[in-house]
């Protein structure tokens, strides 16, 4: 595909508008390129390039030289004519003309005069294709004649008059221009009071003494002939009143004496112009200039207004002191009536200047030069405008048109020639003529006539280097008739440049906006006409633009110091900069103080007069960048202690390198605060997808200023860095420029991908769709592709919106698909997925399982076994197999009752299973089913099967009742669980003495039909164990325990027992080891104790107190107790040292314990003592004269107090 770009600023319209040259390179836009290649085989009819001007002024005293010179193909031939006939040069030896040109030289240096050669001359150039022809050269030698000779009386008047000093120059070629000076060539003062008319008349508003002289001399200068010319000198004497008396006074009478005082103020008159009103006429475009000079006294001001309008305010300027306006680039809109006024404290008056702007003819479109191909239609037009209106008139090749030869393909419409059907023969030069009374205007334009290919005349293969984000300019001169029209392209393979980006200008060439780094590249520009297609190519290289990364900073230095600026420079690698450093716009002193080196400027011993603006100038061949900063000199002060801080953000973040998917970040880091920076941190922010959520992009060390980080498609970046050091991180830097990723088609495809069946008929296919930023790109689809996996069938495509899942109707009952999910969006697909298996909807299982068996392997655990089911009758995925089974009556059949069913799941393809946890002696019914995800089959015929007898549980109670001497009853109900028939009842039992040692044990067995039995002939006051259990035939079960003890007689000894023989004989009591003896004893040792204590305590001054309660009185420990003598503190072990405690302040004579003295130490009643304390710090332990242990209020020994150790504090 190519699209072909027209040219945006004109469009053109093939067979309506004509052919117009377009060039790259051009003076006029209008003329034939002057390509040597192309002239050599290019006709083109004559053109004027340069002539003399209209009116032309020639110096006598030189040669004149009239210019003529013309370009054409094949070279024009000259000729002339002079005041209106043919001027043969070849008969006046002194006229000659410029080989290749028609430019004349007349020899009137050696003989000759110039006034021989005044006179109206014209110069043709033509070729086989026309005639152009130059203006009228009205030729004129210049003019300086001298002053006539005449005598001039001197001027006496009185102080305050006016005065007009005349200077009327001779007429001269231009006129002179006018000036007033002295003898001495110095030029007179000019005030308000005096000053020079646009006349060269010197006006005085009124005299005073100093103006009297005898050398005004008014000069007049003659550019031309460099000549100055001067008047006869003036002489004015400026008489005051006082003199008047001393000469005069007698001459006059008393009415002239006080006139002329009364003449010394009066209001103002108009020296010039004369009367109440006057009129200006003046020419379009030429300077208006206005006077108006008044005399009066005191010395008037002028002032002027525009009636009915207001003054041009940036083409008004007033000269001379006001008394002059000029209004430059005058136009018919400055026409009216113009007043001056004059003012001063006698009075004011006022002139009206009537103006009216004329105008000779100027251009509104001359007429442009047409190349035509045969058979094309074109028009020439000639605008022009004057006051009066201008006449047009047509000469073709220089002959009036009515009388030149006739051309079929030509109609004359006024100022306009139409053109139908040129043939070659229809080429010539035309040329119009717009006049009027104040002056004419002419131009040649030529119609040529040709048939050529496109020719394109920029050079091929050409280089152009333009810094990134800047406009690229292609050129593509380009030549052909017809008008060729312009196409680019890109690349080798030709894509088409897009008319939004570039634009296409009338002379081919191609512009680039904002040229960027994927603008590099190959461009060709093709050039078509219907004779044929010419084409060429140029290269562009996008640079990285040079920058100041590391500017130098606003320093402040101590007299004697040294400063150094950074200029940190970045710029492309394949530009080479220079570095220039300047000190107020100016060269750095040549001084060798100041060294440069790459990136720093370093001042040594700074002065004062080294204060100033530093300037670092970075330059490559294609661009240039500066920056300053400022040097303050002062006196030395302290150094400031460094400060230590997170480091400043970076700054200065750029993009380059901008590609499809990286990039190339920047960045300028901030100041270090005196701890060097380790690392950067960089995160983006996709202001797309995730706007105000900023990301890790990754992390680089701290030496790095530059990063080259991954992207992904159709992300819109920015990005932040923050520096890291070793007391933090800094804050974020402000944000980079946005950059949006090309979207591009997606990298991944779904994951998570399954397909389910939600009903038997259906296949669910789900997936994990792709995020915002994994889309690469807009219109974010899914093509969901599934197919049966045993089959032959197609795939089956559907493509969905951005979903997660996609539902196919219709399946057959569980039956494996093949399926995949591809990303798609607006630019393509992304690539080939993986093709994962699923399963369509599932039904319930429809076969139970078969031949189910059970061996029961003891009275709690049975086996089941069973035939699997075929997998088609699962009608879906295996889960496993199911059994339920329940326990239906007691083997005895004395308890029918039916239970609670229990389930066991056996997971996957088992055909065997264990049943734990049966009761022994029970009746169980069970039946399998197959389960698979919709959930379970039918079930399987019931299996009934019976536990044998177990081990029953220990009895529910055991009770003894009624004790007595020497026997005791038991009492108990039967097992709660008997797991079989009973057999007996075991019961073993043994005695225990005082020091619970176990006696003979006895073993008796009961019938199982009894609940109760009385033990016999035991010994009284006696405890005894007693251990109960239950049989049945599989064995005995759990025991229970229990003990009790047999009663005791009122004098504590056993009655006797006849009959008892040697038995009671054995039954004597040992009182030591008796219970009763036992406790009376604790007693009586405790009671002794306690008295001990007592004692030791009236001893020891009033007794101890425990460590608890001296923290209770101290709210802070860390406090020490005050000795009361002398103010000083004591003190005491902290409780890691385990230091003796130091003696405080001494017990009070009467022994007793002061409140206040308990306050103050914790030495005060004993020495050397071993003191523990408690996690909370408390201590531990009563303090005493000796190391033994004694219970303390709160925090008592877990050791009983022994007697001994009371003893031995009496000692």
């Amino acid at each position: 595909m190519q699209l072909k770009i027209m040219p945006r600023r004109k469009r053109l319209s093939a067979g309506r508008t004509p052919l117009i040259l377009f060039l790259c390179q051009i003076i006029s836009a209008l003329d034939v390129p002057l390509d040597p290649k192309l002239l050599e085989d290019l006709v083109q009819p004559p053109t004027i390039t340069q002539q003399s001007p209209k009116d032309y002024i020639i110096d006598p005293r030189e040669n004149i030289v009239i210019q003529c010179e013309a370009k054409g193909k094949p070279p024009p031939s000259f000729s002339w004519t002079r005041n209106g006939t043919h001027f043969d040069i070849d008969k006046d030896p002194l006229v000659t003309m410029k080989p290749g040109s028609g430019t004349l030289t007349i020899n009137i240096m050696s003989e000759g005069k110039a006034e021989t050669y005044e006179g109206v001359y014209q110069c043709t150039a033509r070729n086989e294709r026309g005639a152009a022809i130059s203006n009228n050269i009205v030729v004129r030698p210049s003019r300086s004649p001298l002053w006539t000779k005449e005598k001039l009386e001197p001027i006496t008047l009185r102080n305050g008059q006016s005065l007009i000093l005349p200077c009327r120059p001779p007429l001269g070629l231009p006129p002179p221009i006018i000036f007033w000076m002295d003898n001495s060539f110095q030029r007179l003062p000019q005030s308000e009071r005096v000053s020079q008319g646009l006349n060269g008349d010197l006006y005085f508003s009124n005299v005073l003494p100093e103006d009297t002289r005898e050398d005004y001399i008014c000069y007049a200068r003659f550019n031309h002939t460099q000549t100055i010319q001067q008047k006869q000198p003036i002489s004015v004497k400026v008489i005051s009143v006082d003199e008047l008396n001393d000469t005069i006074a007698a001459n006059l009478n008393d009415t002239e004496f006080y006139s002329a005082k009364s003449n010394r103020e009066r209001p103002p008159t108009f020296l010039t112009p004369e009367g109440n009103a006057s009129h200006k006429e003046e020419l379009r475009g030429n300077v208006l200039s206005l006077e108006c000079i008044a005399e009066g006294l005191p010395t008037p001001i002028i002032y002027w207004i525009k009636e009915d309008g207001t003054l041009p305010i940036n083409r008004t300027f007033y000269r001379n002191f006001k008394k002059t306006l000029q209004i430059i680039q005058v136009s018919e809109a400055d026409s009216g009536n113009y007043q001056c006024i004059a003012k001063n404290p006698l009075g004011a008056i006022h002139h009206t200047i009537s103006v009216t702007v004329k105008a000779a003819p100027y251009w509104i479109m001359a007429p442009q030069n047409l190349v035509l191909s045969p058979g094309e239609d074109g028009r020439l037009m000639c605008g022009a405008n004057g006051n009066p209106k201008p006449k047009i008139s047509w000469l073709s090749n220089g002959v009036p048109v009515e009388i030149a030869a006739d051309d079929p393909s030509r109609k004359i419409d006024g100022d306009t020639i139409i053109f139908s059907n040129v043939q070659e023969r229809s080429s010539a030069v035309y040329q119009c003529n717009a006049s009027n009374k104040y002056g004419y205007l002419l131009a040649n334009a030529f119609v040529n006539v040709l048939a050529e290919p496109p020719r394109i005349l920029t050079s091929a293969n050409t280089l152009y280097q333009v810094i990134a984000d800047r406009p690229a300019l292609l050129d593509c001169a380009f030549f052909g008739s017809p008008l060729p029209t312009i196409e680019w392209f890109k690349g080798a393979k030709g894509s088409a440049l897009r008319e939004d980006i570039y634009v296409l200008h009338e002379n081919g060439t191609l512009e680039i906006p904002v040229a960027q780094k994927d603008s590099t590249g190959t461009y060709t520009c093709v050039a078509r006409n219907k004779l044929g297609m010419a084409k060429n190519e140029v290269h562009l290289e996008i640079k990285d633009a040079t920058r100041i990364i590391k500017q130098p900073e606003y320093a402040v230095m101590q007299r004697g110091g040294t400063v150094s600026f950074e200029c940190k420079v970045k710029h492309d690698h394949t530009l080479i900069p220079t570095v220039t450093w300047l000190k107020d716009n100016g060269e750095l002193p040549n001084d060798g103080r100041f060294t440069v080196d790459k990136d720093h400027l370093v001042v040594a011993d700074v002065r004062d007069d080294d204060g100033g603006t530093y300037t670092c100038v970075a330059n490559t061949t294609l661009d240039n960048v500066s920056a300053s900063a400022v040097l303050s000199v002062v006196a030395p002060t302290p150094t400031p202690a460094p400060i230590y801080d997170v480091p400043n953000p970076p700054f200065d973040l750029e993009l380059t390198d901008q590609l499809d998917k990286s990039v190339q970040l920047s960045w300028t880091p901030g100041n270090d605060n005196n701890s060097p920076i380790t690392k950067f941190i960089i995160e983006y922010e996709d202001a797309m997808h995730e706007a105000g959520l900023w990301h890790h992009q990754t992390e680089v060390s701290g030496m790095q200023t530059t990063a080259q980080l991954k992207l992904s498609p159709y992300v819109n970046y920015s990005f932040r860095v923050m520096a890291v050091n070793s007391l933090g991180r800094s804050l974020p830097s402000e944000a980079s420029e946005q950059y949006l990723t090309k979207a591009a088609e997606p990298d991944t495809n779904p994951t998570a991908v399954e397909g389910l069946g939600s009903e038997p008929d259906n296949l669910v296919i789900t997936w994990k769709p792709l995020n915002g930023f994994e889309s690469n790109g807009p219109g974010l689809q899914y093509k969901v592709s599934w197919r049966q996996k045993d089959g032959d069938d197609e795939w089956t495509s559907v493509v969905v919106a951005n979903v997660s899942k996609y539902i196919v109707s219709g399946t057959p009952t569980f039956v494996p698909y093949l399926i995949k999910v591809q990303a798609l969006n607006d630019v393509g697909f992304a690539p080939e997925p993986v093709v994962v298996m699923g399963h369509s909807g599932e039904d319930l299982p429809m076969v139970a399982p078969g031949n189910v068996h059970v061996n029961v392997v003891n009275s709690t655990l049975a086996e089941v076994h069973w035939d699997p089911v075929p997998l088609k009758s699962i009608r879906g995925h295996l889960q496993g197999y199911r059994i339920y089974y329940w326990k239906a009556q007691s083997s005895s059949k004395r308890n029918r009752r039916h239970l609670e069913k229990k389930i066991l799941t056996f997971q996957g393809s088992k055909t065997h299973g264990m049943l734990p946890g049966l009761e022994p002696f029970s009746h169980y019914t069970l039946n399998v089913r197959v389960v698979n995800g919709k959930g379970e089959g039918p079930a399987s015929p019931d299996r009934i099967f019976n536990t044998p007898e177990g081990v029953p549980s220990a009895p529910s109670s055991l009770k003894i009742i009624n004790p007595t001497l020497d026997s005791l009853t038991l009492e108990w109900d039967p097992p709660s669980r008997p797991n079989g028939i009973l057999t007996e009842y075991t019961l073993k039992y043994q005695p225990i003495n005082s020091t619970h040692e176990l006696g003979p044990l006895v073993d008796l067995k009961i019938p199982a039909n009894k609940t109760r039995w009385t033990l016999k002939n035991l010994n009284f006051s006696t405890r005894y164990k007693f251990y109960f259990y239950a049989q049945t035939a599989a064995g005995s079960g759990s025991q229970i325990t229990e003990e009790a003890v047999t009663t005791v007689d009122e004098a504590g000894i056993p009655p006797p027992d006849v009959g008892a023989g040697k038995a009671m004989a054995s039954r004597q009591v040992d009182i030591a080891t008796q219970g009763w003896f036992i406790g009376l004893m604790c007693a009586v040792a405790l009671l002794i104790l306690i008295l001990l204590i007592v004692c030791f305590i009236r001893r020891n001054k009033g007794g101890k107190y425990p460590v608890k309660e001296k923290e209770d009185a101290h709210a802070d420990p860390e406090i020490q107790p005050m000795k009361e003598d002398d103010g000083t503190f004591g003190e005491y072990s902290d409780a890691e040292d385990h230091k003796p405690l130091k003696k405080g302040s001494r017990t009070p004579s009467d022994r007793t314990v002061k409140k206040e003295d308990s306050d103050d130490s914790l030495v005060d009643y004993g020495e050397g003592v071993n003191g523990q304390f408690n996690e909370d710090g408390s201590f531990i332990g009563q303090y005493s004269g000796k190391k033994e242990k004694e219970p303390a209020e709160g925090n008592e020994s877990s050791e009983a107090p022994s007697p001994v150790n009371a003893m031995n504090s009496f000692v």
